[in-house]
């Protein structure tokens, strides 16, 4: 697997980019940003970060929603940052239930190793900024750098015995993106 100088990002979808509405973002008219965090994405597409969303989307494995309505809520996604100038390079989705024991939903890696494989390129060690325990595990277990967000479950996660001290907290995307352009 070569390594690169190019710089990757792993953003989790819901809470973190976009409102979470608790039941499942199905269609474009559903999404809304997060304050600054549209802004926060081009910031870091302009600044040569290829982004990568990682997103459990159990909305689709549960019938609530089609693998097409979620692929409509990410193109409207990517239109909107490229009218403003940035880039998501790679939507990564896992679309089972919660009960299906699959290796892709987080706090598993696959969608991490999936990406890595796909890209060609080692992504241990890249940032992975998420607001729920299962961001944090799967960042650790797949030795990114976790980041956490106070928006969407974040100032939940943040009562949790299991998340780690050293974890470093943010307000929202876009405080937690100023963090890692700042490096």
């Amino acid at each position: 697997m070569e390594t690169t100088n190019k710089k990757f990002i792993f953003l989790d979808r819901d809470g973190v980019i976009n409102e979470d509405l608790f039941d499942y973002v199905k269609s474009p008219l559903e999404f809304k940003f997060i304050k600054g965090s549209l802004e926060a994405i081009i910031k870091l597409s302009k600044s040569g970060f290829q982004i990568i969303i990682v997103t459990n989307q159990a909305c689709i494995g549960s019938g609530i929603a089609t693998t097409q309505d979620i692929e409509n809520v990410h193109k409207f996604m990517e239109d909107t940052v490229i009218k403003k100038g940035g880039k998501i390079n790679r939507f990564m989705v896992c679309p089972h239930d919660k009960n299906e024991g699959c290796k892709c939903r987080k706090p598993e890696i696959g969608l991490l190793i999936e990406a890595e494989k796909q890209i060609g390129v080692n992504l241990r060690g890249v940032f992975f900024i998420g607001d729920k325990e299962s961001d944090v595990i799967a960042a650790l277990d797949f030795e990114c750098v976790p980041l956490l967000v106070k928006t969407g479950y974040g100032s939940k996660t943040l009562e949790s015995e299991n998340l780690p001290k050293y974890i470093k907290v943010f307000r929202n995307l876009s405080d937690a993106v100023d963090y890692v352009l700042s490096l």
